[in-house]
């Protein structure tokens, strides 16, 4: 059979933007630097832009269904949510990428990042932040440049996306402790028994509570995925590099094994063993 002819394609650009220049990739694939030269040291580099990038996507969702939340516009934030869980389902897969990279060949290159670490991407402070997990020591890392430093302090004292959901608890009268609308959020939630109660009801009467069921279960689905993330980011490592200190000065493996334990909307876990 003879070729399909597309009469109708644009071939003149002269005054027209283009696909490369709309997603400026003469930007986005000049960024791929190999300090040592050695081949490998480009999948390590892609695989780390590209989940950054997810990560911006991830955070741009995250922050607008914060703001939906608290606009009591619950039907917004989840189509929000659902996104956010699809993205977190590719940053997963991309560790099947990165296990390729085998130890003795990211010890040809390793030298080759200085102190720079994954353990500084702000990004996915962002995201812990958003999430509600707060560490104080960890703005440290990132006074060098204040203006950044500016952007994750205030998330650090801003409402998480389960503060806001105890909120929108309140909102739909459960007697949720007036403490916690007005609590200091840069301290990690650690939970509490009126909300406990109150998402005990939720679930019992999923009828009449239908959108924060809802909510709660795209709440669970990103922890979910972020713990597995996680999981995935600790074995990873642990398959690479074994039990040495990260290249950012952290323990490496013992430190990601031990966020995992950590749960960012503990009642919503809880509540599974009370029903």
């Amino acid at each position: 059979m003879g070729s399909v002819s597309e009469k109708g394609i644009h071939t003149d650009f002269k005054d027209n933007m283009t696909y490369g220049e709309y997603l400026r990739l003469d930007k986005v694939l000049s960024s791929q630097e190999r300090l040592s030269g050695h081949h490998d040291e480009m999948l390590f580099i892609v695989i780390h832009q590209v989940k950054e990038l997810w990560m911006k996507l991830i955070l741009h969702e995250l922050n607008a269904a914060i703001a939906a939340i608290e606009k009591d516009e619950l039907p917004e934030a989840f189509k929000m949510l659902a996104r956010v869980s699809r993205v977190q389902e590719q940053i997963i897969q991309a560790w099947d990428v990165l296990s390729t990279l085998t130890p003795a060949e990211y010890t040809e290159f390793r030298e080759s990042l200085g102190r720079a670490s994954g353990f500084q991407s702000y990004q996915n402070r962002l995201i812990e932040f958003a999430l509600g997990y707060k560490q104080p020591h960890i703005l440290k890392i990132y006074e060098k440049d204040q203006d950044l430093a500016r952007e994750l302090k205030s998330a650090f004292e801003a409402p998480g996306i389960y503060d806001v959901a105890i909120h929108a608890l309140r909102q739909a009268g459960f007697p949720i402790n007036l403490d916690l609308l007005t609590r200091d959020f840069s301290i990690t939630y650690q939970g509490d028994p009126t909300v406990a109660a109150a998402w005990l009801e939720v679930y019992r009467d999923v009828d009449r509570y239908w959108d924060l069921y809802q909510l709660a279960e795209k709440l669970v689905d990103i922890e979910d995925s972020h713990q597995q993330w996680r999981f995935r980011h600790m074995k990873t490592v642990e398959r690479i590099i074994g039990s040495k200190t990260g290249t950012g000065g952290s323990s490496g493996v013992k430190y990601l094994r031990s966020v995992l334990d950590h749960q960012f909307f503990p009642e919503l876990w809880d509540v599974r063993t009370k029903l």
